[in-house]
């Protein structure tokens, strides 16, 4: 799931820690990184749900193939992310995973332990959760309209309330390792002392980007928030 990456419209938390341009830049970035490391996955489709639907061209530009776009709905993010369930479960995929496209490259073997789960006979869930308090990944293996129903979101609560729902429905559940979104400038920080870690040889564009943008005299003379 990602929003175009127009200069405004995203990333604008990081702001003005950035400039709309730069933030828009970082979307971007992390937007391809993503992409590119998950066309390793050769033996499932792969789509990107974008908004807004005004932004096709852009965003059928960014992504390279396999990759197939399709647009989100109107609407909050439980609303959206149901309906993109519906619409793959209605091309008869038996499990259906979705991430934010704001991440550093999600670790494969992460997507394998979901697979993995879903392939139950039971209705079961997935999730990742994130350091903010919500969740990265989100895998299901049939519709489940009632877990996105009435929710409040953008919280650090959301991943707590969504697991309570889910154990009141009786509904089977595994967690994934943590893992963190690009939001903030501790997030950029959280990022950046990461740089050695193996995951980022899947960075080539965000760490380029940083760079180009003074990020390590940035992180030398910031104070920490």
């Amino acid at each position: 799931m990602t929003k175009a990456p127009i200069a405004g419209a995203v990333k604008t938390r990081l702001q003005p820690f950035l400039s709309a341009e730069e933030a828009a830049d970082l979307a971007r970035a992390l937007l391809l990184d993503q992409l590119h490391h998950l066309r390793a996955m050769e033996s499932t489709d792969l789509y990107v749900a974008f908004t807004p639907p005004q932004q096709e061209a852009l965003v059928q530009q960014l992504a390279p193939a396999p990759f197939q776009i399709l647009s989100q709905s109107e609407g909050d993010l439980g609303m959206r992310m149901h309906n993109i369930f519906s619409v793959l479960f209605a091309k008869d995929y038996k499990n259906v995973i979705l991430i934010g496209a704001d991440l550093p490259p999600v670790p494969l073997d992460y997507f394998a332990q979901a697979y993995d789960y879903l392939d139950g006979a039971q209705p079961r869930v997935v999730l990742g959760p994130s350091r903010d308090g919500g969740y990265y990944l989100v895998g299901l293996n049939c519709p489940m309209p009632g877990m996105f129903e009435n929710m409040t979101w953008s919280h650090d609560q959301v991943f707590t309330h969504t697991v309570t729902r889910l154990a009141d429905r009786s509904i089977k559940t595994r967690q994934l390792p943590s893992w963190f979104d690009v939001d903030t400038p501790a997030d950029l920080r959280t990022l950046m002392t990461r740089v050695d870690d193996p995951h980022h040889v899947s960075m080539k564009n965000t760490l380029k980007l940083l760079r180009r943008l003074g990020w390590r005299r940035r992180h030398e003379t910031t104070k920490p928030l």
